[in-house]
């Protein structure tokens, strides 16, 4: 009898691990039953792309990281690499909002700490005061051990003012998340390397400079970020395209999982399935798995996400008096505004918008401000264009404006997230079960098809011969 297997959850991993799947038993000449259930009309999760007149708008996530190999090597097995663009090096700049004004974060300055002296000498983003203390960084004994959170450790080694003006914002772009709860080990462990190895995190990323120098001008294929030409929806719906009749199927929300006497798993009520592999949101996977195994449900449970928007704003480009000259600007939640960032999405990658127009993208919500999620799309809209209106001096009506809610989308990875995740993996492979998504080992899009890839390979290695 041909194996059944059902993945449940159709983002980037569920797809990923559902192609994977497929590979593997093609690959072992085995016939494999393989069933993809989304909830949604569509695929995808937080991917999704829109063109229109000309515009290419990402309603979430507009790149993938080029150094973590799956994306990549996805794109590489399903023949998208001529589709792939990078980032526009010429606009290769970051702003921080500073007393409510635009200043260019410090050349070489790596998230957490400088990798370079003059530019942090220079740049009038810190006070004199807060940069002799991050200079203290080269002599400040090693500290800590065990798991701390982002906030401890910056604030530690750096001081505050590099965690207020610099960190928060960079890693709340990436997390949208409070530092004073967000793990370093879950999320930037190489830091906590620096510290154990180097003593200084400063010299060690001085250090990793040197020692990268010579590589620099070796003219790298990719870029560090990597997106489509259409959009980053051209990876769902290539992924998507590539599986076999039958396996996707969506409007199909799974409400109830059970295990039959023989040891089959019953979804729904409907045919019995040899394997499972839940790649759904911790949140939605604690739902469905409580009733089985109640520990394992509160543990997912207990993972905590955050919820945001964007909205993407065009204008014409003569009705917007700043330069716009990098790929857009980070806030601080010190400055006390409504926006966690802004991208200048037409400048950071071609393609995005016609010649005479620009397509900016502003980020609303996150862990500090859940609030501004209960506002209307209209307000949204009217907050993000008094934000830009203020940085950028743009007050014309914009030629269109796009909304997009991600409701409890972001997984927030706080201290003692490892020892759960741990503990989580434990339980599911007691009962057999097969996890993969964000929530666990990694939040951005290559980390998410690695998640889904292994839990594929693992599936598979689970089954009998055949």
């Amino acid at each position: 009898m041909t194996p059944r297997v059902a993945v449940i959850g159709g983002g980037i991993t569920g797809l990923a691990a559902a192609h994977r799947l497929v590979e593997l038993a093609a690959g072992a000449g085995r016939a494999l039953d393989v069933r993809l259930l989304e909830g949604a009309a569509q695929p995808g999760g937080v991917i999704a792309s829109e063109r229109r007149d000309g515009f290419v708008i990402e309603l979430g996530p507009d790149s993938f990281l080029s150094e973590k190999p799956a994306a990549l090597r996805l794109c590489e097995r399903l023949g998208l690499t001529e589709r792939l663009v990078g980032t526009r090096e010429e606009f290769r700049r970051t702003y921080v909002v500073h007393d409510g004004r635009l200043q260019p974060l410090p050349d070489g300055f790596l998230l957490l700490a400088p990798t370079r002296l003059w530019p942090l000498v220079t740049t009038p983003l810190f006070s004199w005061p807060g940069k002799l203390r991050m200079a203290l960084d080269l002599v400040l004994p090693r500290g800590g051990g065990g798991d701390e959170s982002l906030a401890t450790f910056v604030t530690r080694r750096l001081g505050r003012e590099a965690l207020e003006r610099v960190a928060q914002p960079l890693v709340g772009g990436i997390y949208t998340a409070d530092p004073t709860r967000l793990s370093l080990a879950a999320t930037m462990p190489r830091f906590l390397a620096m510290e154990r190895d180097e003593r200084s995190v400063v010299r060690a990323m001085w250090r990793q400079r040197r020692q990268a120098a010579p590589h620099e001008g070796s003219g790298a294929r990719w870029s560090l970020f990597l997106s489509f030409d259409h959009g980053m929806q051209c990876l769902v719906d290539a992924v998507a395209r590539r599986l076999p009749e039958g396996v996707l199927r969506c409007g199909r929300r799974v409400a109830d999982l059970s295990r039959g006497a023989e040891g089959r798993w019953q979804l729904d009520g409907s045919e019995p399935v040899d394997a499972v592999l839940v790649a759904t949101p911790a949140h939605a996977a604690a739902a469905l798995l409580r009733p089985l195994d109640d520990p394992l449900g509160a543990e997912l449970a207990a993972i905590p996400y955050a919820s945001s928007a964007t909205v993407n704003l065009a204008f014409q480009r003569e009705d917007i008096p700043h330069p716009l000259d990098g790929f857009g600007f980070v806030v601080p939640h010190v400055e006390g505004r409504a926006l966690l960032a802004g991208t200048f999405s037409s400048l950071k990658y071609p393609g995005r918008a016609p010649k005479t127009s620009v397509l900016i993208r502003a980020f609303l919500g996150g862990a500090l401000q859940p609030e501004l999620l209960e506002l209307t799309d209209e307000a949204l809209v009217l907050t993000a264009r008094r934000e830009l209106a203020a940085l950028l001096g743009v007050r014309t009506e914009p030629q269109f404006t796009r909304v997009a809610r991600w409701p409890l989308a972001m997984p927030q990875y706080e201290v003692g997230h490892l020892e759960r995740v741990a503990r989580i993996r434990a339980r599911a492979a007691a009962l057999g079960l097969f996890l993969a998504g964000n929530a666990y080992e990694g939040v951005g899009i290559p980390d998410c098809i690695r998640s889904g890839e292994d839990a594929a390979t693992a599936l598979f290695a689970s089954l009998p011969p055949t």
